[in-house]
């Protein structure tokens, strides 16, 4: 079962908070964060600032008492009132005491009411322990106390910290693993070639719910490539969201897997992106990898993007051969590089792909090279290379959820592999820039996403 509540931290806010938390002189310590929200149903708080309580400035440190200086809570109240922002107070347990105790309820009953009284209808408490989890709680203006069920920090490693449960994590590719995952949600932007591979694996491996974003439809020339369509789909050009759900219900039941018959770049598609645990971007254009890059961003969401391309040569005797076939798996983690920093589109090249998708002619040409550059083909025969493809994405998600590789995730944060070389290459997360414009935990502020075109409609404009 999905959980109700969750606390998203970036992993540098984490980081940061954890070196002051723990100083070295085992004393407790405190620091606020200002929290924005996710939009509906999913009751999701985004890390966006972190208030730094300095030592001194709090008239009792001890191992396991501490006092909060209300200036720093008034601090917190200018900061957040604008946004609405969700105020976590937390302070660290030294002696490793994962839960709150007396002394904690006294605090928060001093300093939950002023907050609540100021502004807003939700704030909260938390405490970390050395090894850096969390588990924290929310108060509403009843004074009504609910747990936060799980506490994530995205970074090179994936940490996924559950109310209640003990410190160790399943080990990838067992029971327990399945277990986890099975409280996990999956975003798919794509429901194609590589993103219904894609979509097959993670509904087998056991995620909770997987959300399909794709607005195509299946015709004659995807049979090839798109697991579990058929002739008949084809013949009446089904959905490709449709197609996909339908087949994931009949192994793993009702309500496994949802649908949504639209752009990743409308409204619709952004909001049910937004209430993942992790992004799958396998769409195959550059609008869709921007759009993956704010979401992941402003709602503190990991994005794992897929990409296939078979490059061609011109050949003397043939006329024209293969010069490479080749898979590019990158993961991109909150508030570090992008797939912008990174290069794998430009303002220059999102205009050129907006005048092509609206030039009908230009934009046949280019779906008649599809996978296959330097060639006309309408179905290419390349479910083999999308299976590679799609397995390294999924795999991808496991090492950072589940470490097993032997050397650090930081090193992968782009894999690039050759299957006419038999070659494979990384780049690690250091040798990209760090994408200071991303709307980092932008949450739900209107416009969504800063987007004027997916502003809220109008009540006349629904009608």
């Amino acid at each position: 079962m999905k959980p109700r509540s969750t606390l998203a931290l970036p992993a540098s806010m984490h980081a940061a908070a954890r070196e002051h938390l723990f100083p070295g002189d085992g004393l407790e310590a405190a620091a606020i964060i200002l929290c924005s929200r996710t939009p509906g149903p999913r009751m999701k708080l985004l890390g966006k600032r972190l208030i730094l309580v300095p030592h001194a400035e709090c008239s009792i440190r001890a191992e396991d008492l501490l006092s909060w200086p209300g200036k720093y809570i008034e601090q917190a109240i200018d900061e957040g009132e604008a946004e609405n922002l969700v105020a976590i107070l937390i302070h660290s347990h030294p002696g490793g005491l994962l839960g709150f105790s007396e002394q904690d309820d006294a605090s928060d009953a001093k300093t939950i009411p002023a907050l609540l009284a100021a502004y807003g209808d939700l704030h909260g408490s938390a405490i970390m322990i050395p090894s850096g989890r969390i588990c924290a709680r929310l108060y509403t203006p009843s004074h009504c106390t609910e747990d936060i069920e799980l506490v994530t920090i995205a970074g090179d490693d994936l940490h996924y910290y559950w109310h209640g449960s003990p410190g160790a994590r399943p080990m990838a590719f067992t029971e327990q693993m399945t277990r986890e995952l099975n409280r996990l949600s999956a975003a798919v932007i794509g429901a194609s070639g590589t993103g219904s591979i894609t979509t097959e694996q993670l509904a087998r491996l056991g995620f909770g719910e997987i959300t399909l974003i794709d607005f195509d439809r299946v015709e004659h020339k995807n049979l090839n490539r798109i697991l579990n369509s058929t002739l008949a789909d084809a013949d009446s050009k089904r959905l490709k969201t449709d197609v996909m759900v339908e087949a994931i219900e009949k192994f793993r039941g009702v309500g496994s897997a949802v649908g949504i018959a639209r752009s990743i770049s409308s409204r619709e598609g952004v909001l049910a992106a937004s209430q993942a645990d992790v992004i799958f971007c396998c769409a195959d254009t550059l609008e869709a990898r921007y759009m993956a890059d704010l979401i992941g961003a402003a709602f503190l969401i990991p994005v794992i993007d897929v990409g296939v391309v078979i490059p061609t040569r011109r050949c003397p005797k043939s006329g024209t051969a293969v010069a490479d076939v080749i898979g590019r798996i990158d993961y991109v983690q909150p508030g570090r590089s992008t797939l912008r920093s990174r290069g794998l589109y430009t303002p220059e090249s999102l205009r050129a792909e907006y005048l092509r998708f609206n030039n009908p002619e230009a934009h046949q040409r280019e779906l008649a090279e599809g996978y296959i550059k330097g060639t006309h083909e309408e179905a290419p025969s390349v479910i083999t290379l999308n299976m590679r493809a799609a397995s390294a994405c999924v795999n991808e998600f496991v090492a950072r959820a589940f470490p097993y590789r032997h050397e650090a995730n930081e090193k992968f944060a782009r894999t690039t592999f050759s299957l006419a070389a038999l070659e494979e290459e990384f780049e690690s997360e250091s040798n990209f820039e760090i994408d200071c414009e991303a709307p980092l935990a932008r949450g739900g502020l209107a416009p969504l996403l800063g987007l004027p075109a997916l502003k809220e409609p109008r009540a006349k404009d629904q009608k």
